[in-house]
């Protein structure tokens, strides 16, 4: 049985730009060791944003080193960057953007959900990338919500949305440097699910709302991540109410992070010339 190593947990938000109003549940200044490859978890709302005129959300700004992960349960984003993605993330589809190398990108309410207003709800995760592949080209994925498998347990009272890796021989659509599992789960009060995951690959559950008791003891509540130990492969959760949970997993990179700002690399020499390689254009424009 994998153990629970710590929680943590943030109460207090912040706007990134005008659209986003974010709990940062953990950043690579904290976590990202105990948690590898991943570097950041950004939960945005739940919210409601009443109808405007105006598009809401963050300018054009830089990044490399590393990837986004945006997953949209409720809302709309349109994304565009330097390297020619783009497109509309809807709930249930999840935009997987590799910066890599580096580019420019923009995040902002889609037109039509500007509009109408409504409710808002999604959480942004950063990939760390092994130094190898941290200058390779960008590439974006737009993973669409009727790509992602569903594998329903229905004598656990559970649903599980693949979005990378495999889950009971179930596999995600999406394109990873490195192992990674991402799973979208959703489990029925008072129910209990057990999951398996690879030996020695770090492995997270975040709390979106519900509650849950994690390994018979931990109970874990609505924006709070539980960090498992890399021992052991097993682990079960029992929800104490209808629960919406997110499990993170992978091979940890075991290499030196250092980030600032929008750039996370190994070294600081490497984010020194981020920004000169930013300032100079090298990233390219939207």
């Amino acid at each position: 049985m994998k153990k629970l190593l710590k929680t943590q947990r943030s109460d207090t938000s912040h706007w990134v730009g005008d659209g986003f109003p974010v709990r940062t549940i953990f950043g690579y200044n904290d976590l990202a060791k105990d948690i590898s490859p991943f570097l950041m978890l950004d939960y945005g709302g739940p919210t409601i944003f009443t109808p405007s005129n105006k598009i809401r959300g963050v300018g054009e700004h830089p990044h490399r080193g590393f990837e986004t992960v945006t997953i949209v349960y409720a809302g709309e984003v349109d994304h565009r960057d330097s390297s020619g993605g783009g497109g509309s993330i809807s709930p249930g589809d999840v935009q997987w953007m590799t910066a890599a190398s580096g580019l420019v990108h923009e995040e902002m309410h889609s037109k039509k959900f500007s509009q109408e207003g409504g409710a808002f709800e999604m959480i942004q995760l950063w990939v760390n990338l092994p130094s190898k592949y941290k200058t390779a080209p960008p590439k974006y994925q737009a993973i669409k919500n009727n790509e992602i498998p569903v594998v329903s347990l229905p004598d656990q009272g559970a649903i599980v949305r693949v979005i990378a890796g495999e889950y009971l021989g179930f596999k995600g659509p999406t394109q990873t440097f490195t192992p990674i599992n991402l799973w979208d789960i959703r489990l029925s009060s008072n129910r209990k699910a057990s999951f398996t995951v690879p030996t020695s690959q770090t492995a997270a559950v975040f709390v979106l709302s519900g509650s849950i008791i994690l390994n018979d003891g931990e109970h874990i509540s609505e924006a709070e991540i539980a960090i498992l130990d890399t021992v052991g492969e097993e682990f079960t959760l029992q929800a104490s109410a209808d629960s919406k949970l997110l499990f993170l997993g992978g091979a940890p990179l075991n290499e030196p992070i250092v980030g600032y700002g929008p750039f996370v690399m190994n070294t600081l020499e490497e984010i020194q010339q981020a920004f000169m390689d930013y300032k100079n254009g090298k990233m390219g424009n939207i």
